[in-house]
């Protein structure tokens, strides 16, 4: 875990090139693999379509991991802060608009959830100098959700039976709704709660309540 080192001690540099930045990397690199993947054989081919699942898959897991190990081995750098949302943006969003070129997801939707994610993110940034707010429950449900969601509509679901259809539909919707109501939270919690130090998780007194970072 994180935390500060004892008085007297000099903090511990860490290192950029660390297995969760690495991961980091391997995830920004599977970005255009997975597009490739997507749009091969014409974009609707079986195989191609489960190739591009399965790296969509692995670069799900690798955003998992890279946190766990930064977090749980004091891996945190400012590379990773920065790199980690925007691997996970960048895998997000190429899929969706792949999805939506291909004819297999609604543009509305694409823009729906880019528009929160983005918005989020710029949020993130414009805060970042000021406090810290961990990602809240909803925020992590809506990360999961979204992801199985999106994992399902890159599945060939064309050629299986109807019922799977319905079911990636259904999955999307909780994704939708889950994506905007977080994304309204996140404004709030920035407009209205006290920012919070990084390594005790406790209010920062005599700071501006707006002034906070957010996740998720």
């Amino acid at each position: 875990m994180s935390g500060q080192p004892p008085a007297g001690e000099p903090a511990r540099r860490v290192p950029v090139l660390n297995p969760a930045n690495v991961l980091t990397g391997v995830r920004l690199a599977l970005v255009p693999v997975f597009v490739l993947a997507l749009f091969a054989d014409g974009g609707h081919a079986v195989t191609s379509r489960i190739v591009a699942f399965a790296i969509f898959a692995i670069a799900i897991v690798t955003d998992r991991v890279d946190g766990e190990i930064a977090r749980n081995f004091d891996m945190e750098t400012e590379f990773g802060k920065l790199a980690d949302p925007i691997a996970d943006k960048m895998l997000i969003g190429s899929a969706l608009i792949g999805l939506s070129i291909l004819g297999d997801l609604p543009w509305w939707v694409t823009a729906v959830i880019l528009a929160r994610e983005i918005g989020v993110t710029l949020l993130r940034f414009a805060v970042l100098h000021r406090g810290v707010i961990p990602a809240s429950r909803g925020g992590k449900l809506k990360t999961l959700v979204q992801s199985v969601a999106i994992g399902l509509f890159v599945l060939p679901l064309h050629d299986w039976p109807h019922p799977w259809t319905t079911v990636a539909w259904v999955v999307m919707w909780i994704a939708i709704v889950l994506t905007v109501v977080t994304g309204i939270d996140y404004l709030v919690s920035a407009l209205r709660s006290p920012p919070t130090d990084p390594e005790t998780g406790e209010a920062v007194p005599g700071t501006n309540p707006s002034a906070v970072d957010v996740e998720g």
